[in-house]
């Protein structure tokens, strides 16, 4: 165990040192005689077991003794009886004393803590309530018995990082300026503070501009000072640990925090709480309580380090078992009391997945893909040109045509290999014109899944396709998965979202190696599993397949079974078949694989073109029938773009200097620059494509589902509360918390959380109507709202109808509407609710009410369709 600052200060040398004054010897001495009252609590034997907390708790109550011994009074030290022994030279022993505090001060100044230290870096005390002022710098020193007494200092370098400029513009930033700062901090690392400084900076702005300018000047700064800190970094800023399907999850409670931010910050469970419904922020309420509460600091901490505080939080996700919960709790504790000023509140935010600074996963590689596009690391195996400069001399179009070039690498990276270990690195290494080679399509990696458009009906679906021959699918009720298999049979699942649910079908990895066709080693294929009837193989819904296990499901414990339709191809053997027409994808599918009745077989399909509108309806009305949500349309083969002459035009491969050189301004005879050259716009409309696009949302998909039919029963709902948004959304509500009317008690109760059919302009004009602060909104649940066990960050006054469309009703234990109705122990929920519009020509009273819901679900389920269960860990997983 690590010895306690009492006897560390024991192991000073007794020696005396010439000079005038009192000695070491004189006040930290163990045979020295020092007048009783004057007696430092750093003073031998004294001290021997004592705890951090008991020992600062000494130590001030000591200052105060001293104090009043100096100004004459007679200390209250709790021995009855004892006269007051003031000493016969009090200007003598003032001097002293103050030697002593000075000498004090600089030994524990001189110590430092690491981060693996189990020890406590600070001694708090807990000090007069935060709501009250801050007492000035000067009363603090002269009268340490009145307030807390920080032993700190603040080195210079605090200074300059709270005044590094992010935010300018990254051609006329030069990380290279600030290398010698990066030096200068312990370690030569970049701090947490440098992080914070710019979580900061995009915190204060809503300019999309300045936001990914701060992002990217950050990330270059720590390119050329320090690129080891750069993964740290990026994972911190996504506010993540790792990539999904890793499954690297924190598993802290909000029990962990608070209790963490209890011993910190010297408040009770009742001071945190007023805290946090004051704020509705966990990085704000942390933030009130450590950072304004005075504290007693006898050493100054080891600053903390961008990667301090990501191998703490890996070291939190990897903590399983006995012991675990006490585990993380120290180490939240140690994080904690080591951050500072701004560091507090978005560690805070970091600890409970809600960071709020706006900068989501499209910002960050937009920010890489510049930062890298203007910044080289050390030893980087291509380094080109000086970019900052060559892009200073471009004009602004030209610019945004080298700026998307560079994106679109690093997107592409990013949608086959979502992992930014992978990508990251493979920057560092090779540079943007290389890491395409490195970020591959890999087996039990996912790749991030191509979407489809959403079209109302299919008269426009129809419209939007014009002469293409299409392919039609069924669209299965059921949970799109994405299924790996390597040469030795192993085999990965993963959802559209990438989460790894292997564990979830072990029937189907027993299945799938025997699927496989003779020539077939490894693939990743792309389907719908959906629960069925093994006896009729007829369907079942998707409430009945989300009611088996989702983790460690014994394969002889399996009840419900499922079936897997395939529906693409990504790869085969190793080969990459993206860039591949759908045709040709979808031939190989059924040519290299084996059929397995009920178990394992082809989605249902239509091939056709918009003349045979007839036969498509008839389609999609079988979809209906064979409780399906609808269809899926995909195009068949690729449609080339043309150039002005008729031929067909190339794509080209990323080279800065020759697209700079491309767009680079031209002199003119007489020297005069004339303007760079301008991107094309083209009447043209861009050519569809039947490949297969990662992570994009394009027209040769769209589809058509039962909801988006116009003939689909609505609802008209009243808006009762909102959470704060992630991400691009963090600074509007959403979701929103939605209700019916119950006529009977007056009450209302909610039903839902909607957050899809929202505009940008819309969400401001709700966040405006709604302000956290506003007469509108209130920290308090009204009486008459019934939503038990919801906690959203705002209640709303409610004063208004909205219409919304959905797919189904069912049954939830976590919504209060129509309790009693249809279930005396479950409500009534909407599955994907969508926002249609504001019913301006209703007020609340004529809003929808409960039995209005349960009369959609009984004709819902007197249609053929079962009662469904499903509960709030499932809204969502499945969204499309």
């Amino acid at each position: 165990m690590p010895e306690s600052p009492a006897k560390r200060r024991k192991k000073n040398d007794k020696t005396s040192s010439p000079g005038k004054g009192p000695t070491l010897d004189y006040f930290f001495g163990r045979k020295q005689s020092v007048p009783s009252k004057l007696k430092l609590v750093s003073d031998s034997d004294s001290n021997e077991g004592l705890t951090d907390e008991q020992l600062a708790r000494k130590l001030q109550e000591q200052w105060a003794k001293e104090d009043a011994l100096l100004s004459g009074r007679t200390p209250n030290d709790g021995e009855a009886g004892e006269p007051s022994q003031r000493s016969t030279s009090a200007e003598q022993e003032a001097k002293d004393l103050a030697f002593a505090r000075k000498l004090q001060q600089e030994e524990n100044n001189s110590v430092t803590r690491s981060l693996e230290d189990d020890t406590n870096p600070f001694l708090t005390v807990a000090g007069p309530s935060i709501s009250e002022p801050e007492p000035e710098p000067s009363k603090l020193a002269a009268h340490p018995s009145e307030a807390n007494i920080q032993l700190e200092y603040k080195p210079d370098w605090d200074k300059l990082v709270d005044e590094l400029p992010f935010d300018k513009d990254p051609v006329s930033f030069n990380p290279e300026d600030y290398k010698s700062l990066v030096e200068s901090f312990p370690g030569g690392k970049i701090t947490y503070a440098l992080l914070t400084r710019a979580f900061v900076l995009i915190n204060s702005t809503r300019s999309r501009i300045k936001i990914v300018d701060t992002l990217t000047n950050f990330l270059r700064t720590a390119i050329a000072c320090d690129p080891g800190s750069l993964l740290p970094a990026v994972w911190l800023t996504t506010n993540d640990i790792g990539p999904p399907y890793e499954q690297t999850e924190l598993g802290i409670g909000g029990s962990i925090i608070s209790k963490a931010l209890i011993k910190v910050g010297g408040l009770d469970q009742k001071g945190l709480r007023t805290l946090y419904h004051k704020y509705g922020d966990a990085g704000d309420a942390a933030f009130e309580a450590k950072v304004k509460q005075r504290t007693l600091r006898l050493r100054e901490p080891v600053p903390l380090t961008v990667k301090d505080v990501y191998s703490s939080l890996v070291k939190i996700s990897q903590s399983k078992g006995t012991g675990s919960q006490e585990t993380k709790q120290r180490i939240v504790e140690r994080l904690l009391v080591q951050s500072r000023g701004e560091e507090v509140r978005y560690l805070a935010r970091t600890l409970v997945q809600h960071l709020r600074i706006g900068a989501v996963k499209t910002t960050m590689l937009i920010a890489l893909s510049r930062a890298f596009l203007m910044t080289h690391p050390p030893g980087a195996l291509n380094p080109a040109s000086d970019p900052p400069t060559s892009l200073s001399k471009l004009s602004k179009e030209a610019k945004t045509e080298i700026f998307s070039t560079a994106e679109e690498i690093v997107k592409a990276c990013f949608a086959r290999c979502p992992n930014y270990n992978q990508i990251v690195p493979g920057l560092l290494l090779v540079g943007l014109s290389g890491v395409k080679d490195i970020c591959k399509l890999t087996v039990h990696t996912p790749l991030k899944p191509m979407l489809g458009s959403i079209t109302r009906d299919l008269p426009e679906m129809l419209g939007r396709l014009g002469t293409r021959e299409f392919t039609a699918e069924y669209k299965y009720d059921g949970q799109r998965a994405q299924i790996h298999c390597d040469e030795k049979g192993k085999v990965s699942i993963f959802s559209r979202h990438l989460e790894n649910m292997t564990d979830k079908y072990p029937d189907l990895v027993a299945l799938i190696p025997s699927i496989r066709g003779s020539n077939v080693t490894t693939f990743i294929m792309e389907g719908e599993v959906v629960a069925i009837d093994s006896d009729t193989g007829s369907l079942k819904t998707f409430q009945t397949l989300a009611s088996r296990g989702r983790k460690d499901v014994a394969i002889g414990a399996v009840e419900i079974n499922v079936c897997m339709f395939a529906f693409d191809l990504m790869q085969l053997n190793g080969e990459e078949l993206l860039s591949r027409p759908f045709r040709e994808r979808r031939r190989l599918l059924r040519e290299e694989f084996v059929e397995v009745d009920k178990r394992f077989t082809w989605v249902k399909s239509l091939d056709a073109t918009a003349d045979e509108q007839d036969a498509v309806i008839e389609f999609f009305k079988g979809s209906l029938q064979d409780k399906c949500e609808g269809v899926m349309v995909k195009l068949l083969d690729n449609e080339i773009a043309t150039g002005e002459d008729g031929s067909a035009q190339a794509t080209h491969d990323f080279d800065l200097e020759k697209l700079a050189e491309e767009v680079r301004p031209k002199s003119s005879i007489k020297g005069k620059a004339t303007k760079g050259k301008e991107v094309k716009k083209s009447g043209r409309r861009k050519p569809l494509l039947a490949t297969y696009e990662p992570d994009k949302r394009l027209e040769s998909w769209l589809k058509v589902k039962k909801d988006y039919d116009a003939s689909t029963d609505t609802l008209d709902v009243i808006p009762v509360a909102g959470w704060h948004g992630m991400g691009r959304k963090s600074k509007w509500w959403s979701p929103i918390l939605l209700a019916v009317r119950n006529p009977e008690t007056g009450s209302l109760e909610a039903v839902c959380k909607c957050m899809s059919g929202f505009t940008d302009v819309f969400y401001q004009e709700m966040k405006e109507k709604y302000s956290e602060d506003g007469e509108n909104t209130t920290r308090a649940k009204k009486a008459y709202i019934e939503a038990p066990d919801l906690h959203p960050n705002v209640w709303f006054e409610p004063q208004e109808v909205w219409e919304i469309v959905f797919a189904d009703i069912t049954l939830s234990p976590n919504y209060t509407a129509a309790i009693g109705l249809v279930s005396e122990e479950r409500g009534l929920s909407l599955r994907f609710p969508r926002f249609l519009r504001k019913r301006e020509d209703k007020s609340i009273e004529e809003a929808s009410t409960s039995e209005d819901l349960a009369m959609l679900y009984r004709k819902q389920t007197s249609s053929g369709k079962p009662i469904g269960d499903v509960g709030e860990d499932f809204e969502g997983d499945f969204q499309e």
